[in-house]
């Protein structure tokens, strides 16, 4: 059974940055994997995807500020945020090893 955790969430300063990590325990390998958010009373909505190959993909509010890699032999995968704002607020979700996390909270205020 695939279970995937999310961690480093929290509260940040606009202008700020957190590393998100979700790992995986019961897989081997992915060829997919990705970030995703979802904001109050808003649908869940893609942040980032990344590929075996390292191809990442990333919605165009969050290009430039928002970074995915991935770590195979750890079965985990980050996401970088630099220069956060209080739009990027939301709990973010992993998919990863076709599971999702329960999610993490990102709070961006002052």
């Amino acid at each position: 059974q695939v279970q995937v955790v999310e961690s480093g969430g929290g509260l940040v300063q606009p202008g700020g940055s957190l590393r998100l990590s979700c790992a995986a325990s019961g897989i081997r390998s992915f060829y997919f994997a990705g970030w995703y958010r979802q904001a109050p009373g808003k649908p869940r909505e893609s942040v980032g995807t990344i590929t075996i190959r390292g191809e990442t993909n990333y919605t165009d509010s969050v290009k430039g500020r928002f970074t995915i890699s991935r770590d195979n032999g750890k079965m985990t995968i980050y996401l970088q945020m630099n220069n956060l704002k209080p739009e990027d607020t939301a709990v973010y979700f992993c998919f990863l090893g076709g599971s999702w996390g329960q999610g993490t909270q990102v709070t961006v205020s002052s």
